[in-house]
């Protein structure tokens, strides 16, 4: 009985003890918004799996991804050969590095992650700041060649690990960085630096890769650079940064500031240029074909204030043989004329001279003469020689402006007369005015052509001042750089379309030309009156007068002192010119007397005088048999 009782009390035992463990766990248990938070939670963790999986799938292979050296162990190297496939064997020799050489004219590091020039310092050279021209320098550069293996990889050489070596040939360094399958199979970048020289010679080729590059995809050649400023204005830079080329036999072009998008053919090289350095790829074999790509990067000079366009060149390399094979040259420097014209591979072609006559006015006359003059002279001081030169040379076409307007004047009271006489035949006053004007000598024509002379010469020093390498860094008086703005006082506030200082030069500039204008215009305004049915020149005249120097004034505060310096004495040394034409070289009376011999003479009438004349006679015919049928 005792056996049974105690298996009864070890049953109850068993169940209260069983009831008090479901009340706990009953009144433990989770209320709804917990499990929903608990199913949650391991839902993220099983997609958190599965996208870590994802990734290591499909992740893009980087020098940083592995070790590589002496620490790679066995795992390490399946990891590789799995990642790289045939050039795992560079990954596990090479070490992640920079490769620094020198000569007297470049500083330059290259990255062993990708084999390219990471840095390119100019020893020479300053910015605006004093600070080193530095074209390449932290990651705003790369230089990558895209291709398909045969084991169906897409590998790019920016992210893979070269191995480098550096040999000294006299005054030549040779830095070659390669891309290693095994030691006899490579792909090579070979660099040649050499001593007083802005060019390096570049080579692309492979060695032993023929079964290793799949054959039919596309080999890309992709080169980017984002250029940093070097001067004080961003924007003034930016309108002289751009890309220029040679395609298409020796054609040289640009794509000017605008943003641009183009695909050439047959190129030569590609030059990315700013205002007054460039990085230029050439090449003696053309590539066939090139998209090149410029993106303005200053959309607020105030915000953006360190890079000023983005540049980018993709080209498609052949492959000979099955290999690579691409020679090529890289030249980082100056854009100055006389050491781009040494290379005579028309990279001159990149110093913005102008078009037509105006370049070649430029190459062959002023510059010539400017380098000459800069030779013995501070700079400044060759600007103003240069400018009286020229003005001194084109003081003859002032003079038969100013000629041609004293006649019209001295003519006036019987031009004003013709048109009384014939207020009521506008055809018939103009036959008789310009009969007048013929017999004088002083047709309006005459006073144009000598201005229409002027023009070239005028634009052709527009685009040289600020193309002049060596004004930059050049002081004259108050002005720091003769290839940037001169500044005399900075505002507390930025006014549109002029900026945020005052210049002096452009200001001067101004004040010049207004009086020279005052003393041109009023002279022909009096030389010629208004006419019938035609715009009030002289109100015209008067507004201009006004409006160029404000324009001037405007435009120019932040343009190259050295151009303002130019115009101020130009329109100086005309307003002295004019004076003297004026008071001591023109007698009114003495014209006159000469216009009253010509007009007894007979005047020949040349084929377009006559022609004219004919074309008036017969509307003035056909005029009044139409006043006959009235």
């Amino acid at each position: 009985m005792e056996e049974k009782k105690l298996d009864i009390n070890s049953i109850i035992g068993f169940v209260l003890i069983f009831g008090i463990l479901a009340y706990m766990l009953w009144q433990n248990q989770p209320t709804p918004e917990e499990l929903e938070a608990q199913e949650k939670a391991k839902q993220e963790q099983v997609e958190a799996e599965q996208k870590s999986k994802a990734q290591e799938q499909t992740k893009v292979v980087t020098a940083n991804d592995f070790v590589v050296g002496s620490q790679v162990d066995s795992l390490q190297q399946i990891k590789l050969q799995n990642k790289l496939g045939a050039f795992a064997y560079s990954a596990i020799n090479s070490t992640i590095e920079e490769t620094v050489v020198e000569s007297d004219l470049l500083a330059l590091k290259f990255s062993n992650k990708g084999g390219y020039l990471s840095e390119v310092k100019l020893k020479q050279f300053v910015n605006y700041d004093s600070v080193p021209i530095y074209l390449i320098k932290d990651n705003n550069a790369s230089f990558n060649i895209n291709f398909g293996t045969s084991d169906s990889r897409i590998l790019n050489t920016k992210d893979l690990p070269f191995i480098s070596s550096v040999t000294k040939n006299g005054d030549i360094t040779v830095i070659s960085m390669k891309l290693k399958a095994s030691e006899t199979k490579f792909l090579e970048y070979r660099y040649e630096l050499k001593e007083g020289d802005y060019m390096m010679g570049f080579t692309v080729r492979s060695q032993g890769l023929g079964d290793v590059i799949n054959q039919s995809q596309a080999i890309n050649l992709d080169w980017n650079l984002k250029g940093y400023r070097h001067a004080k204005s961003i924007s003034y830079e930016n309108r002289y940064t751009d890309i220029h080329y040679d395609h298409e036999n020796g054609k040289a072009d640009y794509t000017g500031a605008r943003d641009a998008d183009e695909e050439l053919e047959d190129v030569s090289w590609i030059g990315f240029k700013q205002h007054f350095f460039s990085s230029v790829l050439l090449t003696d074999s053309p590539f066939k074909k090139a998209n090149i790509k410029a993106e303005n990067l200053v959309k607020d000079e105030d915000v953006d204030t360190l890079y000023t366009k983005n540049f980018e060149a993709t080209i498609p390399l052949q492959l000979q043989g099955g290999e690579i094979n691409q020679s090529m040259d890289l030249y980082h420097g100056p854009n100055e004329y006389k050491t781009l014209h040494a290379y005579n591979r028309n990279l001159d072609e990149i110093v913005p001279f102008g078009w037509g006559i105006f370049g070649l006015i430029n190459r062959y006359l002023f510059m010539p003469f400017f380098a000459f003059l800069g030779g013995f002279l501070p700079y400044g001081i060759a600007i103003i020689v240069m400018t009286i030169s020229i003005k001194l040379l084109m003081s003859f076409v002032q003079y038969k402006q100013f000629l041609s307007q004293a006649k019209l004047k001295i003519l006036k009271p019987e031009l004003d007369a013709i048109r009384e006489k014939h207020k009521n035949n506008k055809m018939k006053a103009q036959q008789e005015t310009m009969a007048l004007q013929t017999k004088a000598g002083a047709s309006p024509m005459a006073g144009c052509l000598p201005a229409l002379i002027q023009l070239p010469v005028f634009y052709a020093l527009f685009q040289f001042f600020p193309s002049a390498f060596d004004l930059r860094q050049k002081s004259f008086l108050w002005a720091d750089d003769l290839s940037s703005y001169d500044t005399i006082l900075n505002l507390p506030f930025k006014i549109p379309f002029y900026g945020d200082h005052v210049s002096l030069f452009p200001l001067l500039a101004s004040i010049a030309i207004f009086f020279y204008m005052r003393l041109t215009t009023g002279q022909n305004m009096q030389a010629q009156p208004q006419q019938e049915g035609m715009p009030d020149m002289a109100k015209m005249m008067k507004y201009m007068m006004y409006f160029s120097p404000i324009m001037m004034l405007f435009f120019f505060n932040n343009y190259a002192s050295g151009l303002s310096l130019y115009y101020f004495i130009s329109n100086l040394i005309s307003i002295g010119i004019i004076l003297v034409i004026k008071n001591y070289i023109l007698d009114e009376d003495k014209i006159h007397a000469q216009i009253q011999e010509k007009k007894k003479q007979p005047k020949k009438q040349n084929k377009f005088q006559k022609k004219m004349a004919e074309m008036m006679e017969q509307a003035e015919q056909q005029k009044q048999a139409q006043n006959k049928r009235k």
